[in-house]
């Protein structure tokens, strides 16, 4: 908590409620973070007053201010000019900063007679042809994958001619994607004129590489080369067939960019479109920490305009935000025409923008190890519970045993969508005898939290807090359990999977009642995968205590062999069937064993050789 927050708030309370620029500085006087505002006192304040309902890097933020100063400018639109100017000239730390790498792209036609194309970041004196260079690395890797495809080129490591028949022809052959070289069975005038066919479609388009294909297959049909007349046709369909997957989304579709973004768990995407006579021929992806929502769009389109010099005519957004008649001055200004800024409702535009969205999802998603789908259902977990944030990390429990006898507990953890293997715990109830789900669950809770306070480590294990609490059971599990989070102050969101009368997950309960997921058939899925998980680990786990109680009964009916004899029994040798075939010097051997309950150990398992003791012994 910053010491200095009722100093900065009085001298934010004094600023006049006029549009300008506020400068933060930590407390070296490096400036950390420029905004703009309309009303500079009413924006400023905002940041030193409560602080539960900014994001952890406006926290951060505002914990490292000591002091600020301000412009007052004669309008928004010149504090936004002046905005732009200073974080360019000081790139704070907590703006949003935006590095640019856009490099170019080439096309690169490897050395030799056998070179393969693929396309590079960089230009590089190795002898090598290289085609280029192109603004897009987008389109140029998707065009490059499109070519060597169609022409059956191959991409992997193989050098030809030294690794002919060196090895099998890999997956890629056998899918019609590659002529396979490898086997040293193609001519390398074939491979020479894929080669170049291929080049023709990279440097020509697809409507020229088909008219120029078609040409020299009526050529070959007419010297009665039908076999390569066929191959040509071929490549032909295939020239179409990739055309048509990557046809004009719309005639429609205007010169734009589409911007979109995705939040979750402090992290925010924003994905770029960019769409040139109805093709989308760039896309771009940036991932950073959130800030404050209400201003990130407009911070956003600033700094990715600022790094890029060509402005589009229009640009779709998926959200409005307070400034857009001011950005939009701005970009017009910069474009030297004006700019359109919408955020489409409907229609076309209104698809773009929500495919835009989900890229950003996918793409935030890739980096924390999950897919779109699986934080597709954890969206839907968060809307149907009506929780605050995404259930990131759940844990689930469920209650096993028979008639009361051998009462335990199963936990595991989901954390992105997916079983987290490493987190799942078992728990043998200790607190009674006898059959209490109720209070089963209860203990188990309480055991839980109880290592929650004392762990060291608050990022894994039970020193991690949940974002969800899932039972498998009604009210009375639910209940039993809200009553132990209540009283060790745990804040987390408690509900339990209520099961039909063929064992299938029906709904979700909590204290306003149930919950029907059977419409909702992804979350339906994936609720009745994690039910069947934690039964199966809960059962699994005392089907194991009952096998070792078992074994352990059957020591302890062996005359001199107890309960913690038995134990020993089975810690040293691990198994019955280990000890059934210990000779008598082994069971000897044994912690805390004597000879005589050794014999009688070893004549349990083996009467007649006890027998032949004996009348040796007579």
């Amino acid at each position: 908590m910053n010491t200095k927050m009722s100093v900065l708030r009085k001298k934010a309370m004094s600023l006049p409620l006029l549009p300008g620029v506020y400068i933060m500085h930590n407390k070296s006087g490096e400036i950390i973070y420029i905004g703009k505002a309309v009303k500079l006192k009413n924006r400023v304040s905002q940041y030193f007053g409560s602080q539960n309902n900014h994001a952890e890097k406006v926290r951060r933020m505002v914990d490292n201010v000591d002091d600020f100063e301000y412009i007052i400018t004669d309008s928004e639109f010149e504090a936004l000019i002046l905005e732009c100017s200073l974080i360019k000239q000081h790139t704070p730390k907590y703006n949003i900063l935006l590095k640019d790498d856009k490099g170019y792209s080439y096309i690169r036609v490897g050395v030799g007679d056998w070179g393969k194309i693929s396309y590079v970041l960089q230009k590089k004196d190795d002898g090598a042809t290289y085609i280029g260079p192109y603004k897009s690395s987008y389109y140029v890797k998707s065009a490059v994958e499109a070519a060597n495809k169609i022409f059956m080129l191959p991409t992997c490591n193989r050098r030809f001619p030294q690794d002919f028949r060196k090895g099998r022809p890999c997956l890629n052959y056998h899918i019609k994607q590659c002529m396979a070289p490898c086997t040293g069975k193609i001519k390398l005038k074939d491979y020479r004129e894929s080669v170049e066919q291929a080049l023709d479609f990279l440097k020509g388009g697809s409507s020229n590489s088909i008219k120029q294909l078609t040409a020299e297959m009526e050529q070959a049909a007419e010297e009665l080369e039908f076999e390569r007349a066929a191959r040509i046709r071929d490549k032909i369909n295939a020239v179409k067939r990739m055309s048509d997957k990557q046809k004009v989304v719309s005639n429609k579709v205007l010169d734009q960019d589409v911007i979109a973004s995705f939040s979750n768990d402090g992290k925010t995407c924003f994905q770029v479109f960019r769409f040139e006579g109805g093709h989308l021929f760039d896309r771009e992806s940036f991932v950073f920490d959130s800030g404050d929502s209400d201003s990130e769009t407009e911070e956003f389109i600033l700094r990715y305009y600022t790094i890029r010099n060509d402005v589009p005519k229009n640009i779709a957004l998926d959200r409005d935000f307070d400034g857009a008649q001011s950005v939009g001055e701005w970009l017009s200004q910069k474009r030297g025409s004006k700019v359109n800024i919408t955020v489409p409702q409907r229609g076309e535009q209104a698809q773009l923008v929500s495919m835009c969205r989900s890229n950003a999802a996918e793409a935030l998603a890739q980096q924390k190890g999950a897919t779109v789908r699986e934080f597709g259902v954890l969206e839907e977990l968060k809307d149907t519970l009506g929780l605050s944030k995404l259930p990131e990390y759940i844990e689930c429990y469920d209650i096993s045993n028979l008639a009361g006898a051998e009462n335990v507990a199963g936990m595991i953890v989901y954390k992105n969508g997916k079983p987290f293997k490493s987190g799942y715990k078992k728990f043998k109830i200790k607190g009674f005898d006898g059959q209490d789900d109720y209070a089963s669950m209860a203990e188990v809770l309480t055991r839980r939290f109880k290592d929650y306070y004392s762990a060291d480590d608050d990022s894994q294990g039970f020193g991690k807090l949940p974002d969800l609490i899932l039972l498998d059971g009604g009210k009375g599990q639910v209940s039993a359990v809200k009553q132990v989070l209540q009283n060790m102050s745990i804040n987390v969101p408690l509900f339990g999977l209520v099961k039909d009368d063929k064992h299938r997950t029906r709904a979700i309960t909590g204290e306003g009642g149930e919950i029907a997921i059977n419409s909702k058939r992804a979350l339906f899925t994936f609720l009745s995968k994690m039910q069947d998980e934690v039964h199966r680990f809960a059962i699994g786990y005392h089907h194991a205590r009952r096998k070792k109680n078992t074994f352990k009964s059957s020591l302890t009916s062996i005359d001199g062999v107890g309960e913690v004899r038995a134990k020993n029994l089975l810690k040293y040798f691990r198994t019955i069937d280990n000890i059934s075939k210990a000779d008598l010097a082994e069971l000897e051997s044994a912690p805390k064993m004597t000879k005589d309950v050794a014999l009688n150990i070893y004549g349990y398992f083996h009467p007649q050789s006890e027998d032949e003791n004996l009348a040796d012994n007579i």
